[in-house]
C-alpha cells in the first residue's frame, strides 16, 4: 500500500527543500515517489483564486483528496504532500483518507522562517511574504494575491504526536534530507528500507 507523507512547516522553514531533496534521493534509490505542493495544485484547483478563507479551506480539502487518491492508485511507492497547512484538522483529514500516513514537521524558529523567506526569490510564492503581512498588519495597505500569511495572521498549528520532527533551525537541508530518510528506514520496513541505504543523488556512483 502506497504510504503518504506530508511536509509541514512554517513558510520559509524549509519544507520544500527537504521534500524535493528526499524525492531526489529516493528516486536514485529506484524507488517511485511523487511530490504533490500545494502552491502549484492551488493553480488547478482554483484559476482565478481569491485568497480568501473558504477557498483555503476547500484548497486544502482537495490536496487531502488528490493525495489520498494517488495513493489508492499504486502507481508510486511514496506520495510526499508539500504544504504548510497551519491547522491540525487540514492535515487530520489527509491522515483520516489515507491508510498509511504520517506527518514530517519541519521545525524552526519564526524569526528564522522571516529571514530565510525573505531571501527567496519570487516563485510559485509570492517574494516578500512575511515583509509584506507585516505591512498590511501595522498600516493596513494590501497587496493583490496575499491572502493570510501563517505566523502572522494565523498561527501554525503543531502536532505533538507528528511522526517525524527535523530541527531546520540548527541541520542543513542534506541534515533534514538525512534525518526524514532515517525515519522511514524505521518506519517503512519492508517496503522501502532494503532501498534506502544509497548514495546522496549530489554524489557519483561507484564504477561497476
Amino acid at each position: 500500500m502506497t504510504a503518504v507523507l506530508w511536509f509541514t512547516g512554517l513558510p520559509g522553514s524549509g519544507k520544500s527543500a527537504v521534500a524535493r531533496a528526499v524525492e531526489k534521493t529516493l528516486a536514485v534509490g529506484g524507488l517511485r515517489p511523487v511530490r504533490l505542493e500545494l502552491d502549484a495544485r492551488r493553480k488547478a484547483y482554483f484559476p482565478n483564486p481569491t485568497y480568501s478563507d473558504a477557498e483555503r479551506e476547500e484548497a486544502y480539502r482537495l490536496f487531502a483528496e488528490e493525495a489520498a487518491a494517488v495513493a489508492r492508485s499504486d502507481a508510486y511507492d511514496l506520495v510526499l504532500m508539500d504544504a504548510s497547512a497551519p491547522r491540525r484538522a487540514m492535515r487530520d483529514r489527509a491522515r483520516s483518507l489515507a491508510p498509511r500516513f504520517a506527518e514530517v514537521h519541519v521545525r524552526c524558529s519564526l524569526a528564522t522562517a522571516m529571514a530565510r523567506e525573505a531571501a527567496r526569490p519570487e516563485g510559485l510564492v509570492m517574494a516578500g511574504l512575511y515583509a509584506k503581512a507585516m505591512l498590511r498588519k501595522t498600516t493596513g495597505r494590501q497587496f493583490p494575491g496575499l491572502g493570510q500569511v501563517i505566523g502572522v495572521d494565523v498561527p501554525f498549528e503543531e502536532d505533538p504526536a507528528a511522526e517525524c520532527v527535523v530541527d531546520a533551525e540548527h541541520l542543513s537541508i542534506e541534515g533534514c534530507r538525512d534525518a526524514v530518510l532515517g525515519f522511514l528506514r524505521a518506519w517503512l520496513p519492508d517496503t522501502l528500507a532494503p532501498r534506502l541505504d544509497l548514495p546522496s543523488p549530489d554524489e557519483e556512483p561507484e564504477p561497476a
